[in-house]
């Protein structure tokens, strides 16, 4: 099962694609298979780098074929309103590309399951802290991974954790029913819904 995490961002979203052992396997920790970012062009305006963004991650879900996508959720500070509007036009275009990318199985009649994550969760979940800083964050996923260095860009640490995250949810054995809740929950929102007044079949 691989499960993919996204760090969304207008300059750089970190992705990171991470492989849980089968379940006979014991307990061995998910694999990272695949970490890196998608660089979108400083120069272009920013409706040219969200199609910039949605090819690259399209072609990395069909190339990948995730069996569930996890991303950060928004933050939003007093301080700094635009930048939570920007990065919202961003989550907005990863969001469809995952809803449009076909399942693990090949199939599309069953989206992805989508998980977002809070930052604080993030964090607390590889360091124990919730208001890590990132040096310590790509530390903690160096030590985790055994990893020779520490991942660079931040970004992409940053993107390894929220997948690591969300696979640690993947090893309760309660997750294939919060899949299964999740997936229960499209199928209603996209199922054509009955006309009022229209005629029940008998």
């Amino acid at each position: 099962m691989i499960v993919l995490g996204i760090d969304p961002g207008l300059r750089l979203t970190g992705y990171a694609a991470v492989e849980l052992p089968p379940p006979a396997s014991g307990q061995r920790p998910p694999a990272l298979l695949e970490a890196g970012v998608f660089r979108l062009s400083p120069r272009l305006c920013v409706a040219d780098r969200l199609v910039e963004l949605d090819r690259d991650l399209r072609e990395t879900l069909a190339r990948l074929r995730p069996a569930a996508v996890a991303v950060e959720k928004l933050y939003a500070h007093y301080k700094h309103p635009t930048t939570a509007i920007t990065m919202a036009h961003a989550r907005g275009v990863i969001f469809l590309a995952i809803r449009s990318a076909p399942s693990a199985d090949g199939g599309a009649a069953e989206p992805i399951p989508l998980i977002e994550l809070a930052s604080t969760e993030v964090k607390k979940s590889l360091t124990g802290n919730g208001h890590a800083s990132k040096r310590q964050m790509q530390s903690a996923v160096q030590h985790q991974l055994r990893l020779t260095t520490r991942p660079e860009p931040p970004d992409v640490a940053d993107a390894i954790a929220i997948a690591l995250c969300a696979a640690r949810r993947a090893g309760r054995p309660s997750l294939n029913a919060e899949f299964a809740e999740v997936r229960a929950k499209i199928a209603e929102k996209t199922s054509p819904k009955r006309k009022r007044g229209a005629a029940r079949p008998t």
